[in-house]
């Protein structure tokens, strides 16, 4: 059984942990509301761009002289997993969740005869993935430097990505990131970015009625709006990614501070009793003591 005086130092150390992980807490919880704010204020100018790109794929026919970006490379067996994961722990599952989908469907792919390659983003989640696929990682986009990840950053990962593919080393790009749904769940997606998708048709009230004349012609505008619709993806899943984090991690250290408090609880009670033994043990002995002389 433990002293009384490391019970006395352990409720100590607890209480110690509990104040940083109270901390922790309140600065994931003023963080959370900034980026949440963010990935909301993103996601209607990327739901706008996905419709105006459905609009213009609709109006042409894909062919061998489409941009290599939609077209494709006319092969499907090497498929790229950009898992983003972010630089710090104590999130929760957040970032293993994000590693998880994207070794299953490394998995998937492979069973189907695919060949698999990787392009990290973040540090966390690297380890897990080098020890299972160790010769397999392409590439790295290092963000320990960045505070946060912003438009410039998607738009460095997108470039790296378009000059991967077009040096033919991969047929097919999957992004991997952690949806925001809001301070308990988040999400771990999978997308599609290259080649991009033929977006869902966008609504009937878009072109109801209405005959639209582009100029340029829409091949020429959708070759330009193309690399813009990939960074905006990328920075989309930046946005959630900065939301899912810093939700996870104030329900973590939420939790954390509630188990550091029951822990102390019990401690207490613990060292109260231990105290209250040696209190009559020690009255044992004195009165025991009395009684021989």
């Amino acid at each position: 059984m433990a002293s009384l005086k490391e019970l006395k130092g352990r409720i100590n150390s607890v209480k110690s942990t509990q104040k940083i992980t109270k901390a922790k807490q309140m600065v994931a919880a003023a963080k959370l509301r900034k980026a949440q704010a963010a990935a909301e204020a993103g996601r209607p100018y990327a739901q706008r761009l996905a419709e105006v790109m459905a609009s213009l794929s609709s109006k042409i026919m894909v062919t061998d002289n489409s941009p290599r970006l939609l077209a494709g490379t006319g092969a499907n067996s090497v498929h790229l997993l950009v898992v983003a994961n972010s630089d710090k722990g104590l999130a929760g599952a957040f970032n293993s969740n994000i590693v998880k989908a994207a070794l299953t469907a490394a998995r998937r792919l492979e069973a189907e005869g695919k060949s698999v390659l990787f392009y990290l983003i973040g540090r966390k989640g690297r380890a897990v993935i080098s020890r299972n696929y160790p010769k397999a990682i392409l590439q790295s986009f290092d963000t320990t430097d960045v505070r946060t990840p912003g438009f410039d950053e998607a738009e460095k990962i997108a470039d790296e990505l378009v000059k991967l593919y077009e040096d033919g080393r991969f047929d097919v790009a999957h992004l991997f990131f952690s949806k925001f749904k809001n301070a308990l769940t988040q999400e771990p997606t999978e997308q599609q970015i290259i080649p991009v998708p033929a977006p869902k048709a966008a609504s009937a009230k878009t072109d109801a009625g209405a005959v639209v004349e582009y100029e340029p012609d829409e091949e020429e505008i959708l070759a330009a709006l193309l690399p813009r619709y990939l960074k905006t993806q990328i920075f989309g899943a930046l946005l959630e990614n900065m939301a899912s984090e810093q939700g996870a991690s104030m329900t973590a250290m939420d939790n954390a501070t509630r188990n550091a408090g029951d822990l102390i609880k019990a401690l207490t009670i613990q060292y109260n009793r231990s105290r209250q033994a040696a209190i009559t043990t020690e009255l044992v002995e004195i009165i025991a003591g009395a009684e021989a002389l």
